[in-house]
């Protein structure tokens, strides 16, 4: 690879994993939904050459121009689109990406947008309050953090993050406007939280779920999720690496939903949905990584990887 290249602010978490789940190889079609600096693109593309074919997409068009460097010697294997992968079911077959081996969501932020400046996902530096994964979408944490009521900030706190003291940074958020950066934002939240003992940083839970408020990150995954099937071939490999509760169980509830013939809830006499399984799990429980590559990248201390294979028919 050319030595102009920007040096990769992010490992890969579970690489090996991810590549052993799709099962990929030579010849195979590939979905990366969320591909970042290419670290897992660089790995499927590896492996399923030759003849092999990537899709990559993301929301950051700053990522989409580093994979697109990074990657460059792929060239003729690789298609990357800027794009929410809620748009899946549009973007892969315009790109002639459909009956695919496999897809892969690998979800979260990324380093590189945690040391981008001037983004605002961080709490560490004082930068202003965006939080857009798109800089062309309107939505901002600035507006949310100084226009909702505050009982719409305790309702988002609570929802997105889990936060048992919801209601008073809301309470201290709303007093404390205009708040107009990262670091004028934490210092409130550490107001709001003053004297109790914490594991993680008192803002983490508040800018995660500001983050996923901003870019519609749950809804998104759960359409994705849902349109992933639509792409896949019989024996195509659905992976998704999650890094917090609230994602894992929407992958967790899906792959169950979707293993079943009959969605109908408990007590109907009779099947009325119509519904028939379009996955078999492959993952009983989360793979998670090992101690060495968390003591490598402490990052990836929070992933779960879950895997399924399709089935049935659509």
């Amino acid at each position: 690879m050319s030595s102009t290249l920007p040096p990769a602010r992010h490992t890969p978490v579970l690489l090996k994993e991810c590549i052993d789940a799709l099962e990929v190889k030579p010849g195979g079609r590939y979905i990366d939904c969320t591909v970042g600096e290419g670290g897992h693109a660089m790995a499927i593309l590896e492996a399923c050459s030759p003849g092999g074919a990537l899709l990559g997409i993301d929301a950051d068009p700053e990522a989409i121009k580093i994979a697109n460097q990074r990657l460059s010697s792929y060239a003729g294997a690789l298609v990357l689109v800027q794009g929410n992968f809620s748009h899946l079911q549009e973007i892969g077959p315009e790109h002639d990406f459909q009956s695919v081996h496999g897809i892969l969501f690998d979800l979260g932020i990324s380093s590189l947008q945690l040391e981008s400046r001037g983004r605002g996902f961080s709490f560490q530096r004082d930068d202003p309050l965006d939080m857009r994964f798109d800089p062309e979408q309107g939505l901002t944490a600035s507006h949310i953090v100084n226009t909702f009521s505050e009982i719409e900030l305790t309702r988002l706190l609570k929802a997105y993050s889990e936060e048992p003291r919801s209601r008073a940074i809301a309470h201290r958020i709303v007093a404390s406007r205009p708040i107009e950066s990262t670091l004028q934002l934490s210092q409130i939240v550490e107001g709001a939280l003053k004297g109790m003992r914490r594991r993680i940083h008192p803002a983490t839970r508040v800018f995660q779920a500001l983050r996923i408020a901003v870019n519609r990150e749950l809804d998104n995954l759960e359409s994705a999720l849902a349109q992933a099937i639509k792409l896949l071939r019989l024996g195509g490999k659905l992976v998704v690496i999650s890094y917090h509760s609230l994602e894992d169980r929407i992958v967790k509830g899906f792959v169950q939903r979707e293993s079943r013939d009959c969605i109908c809830p408990p007590r109907t006499p009779q099947c009325i949905c119509g519904h028939r399984a379009t996955l078999r799990p492959l993952t009983k429980k989360p793979i998670t990584p090992s101690i060495s590559e968390v003591n490598a990248n402490p990052r990836s201390r929070s992933a779960k990887m879950r895997a399924a294979e399709r089935i049935g028919l659509s």
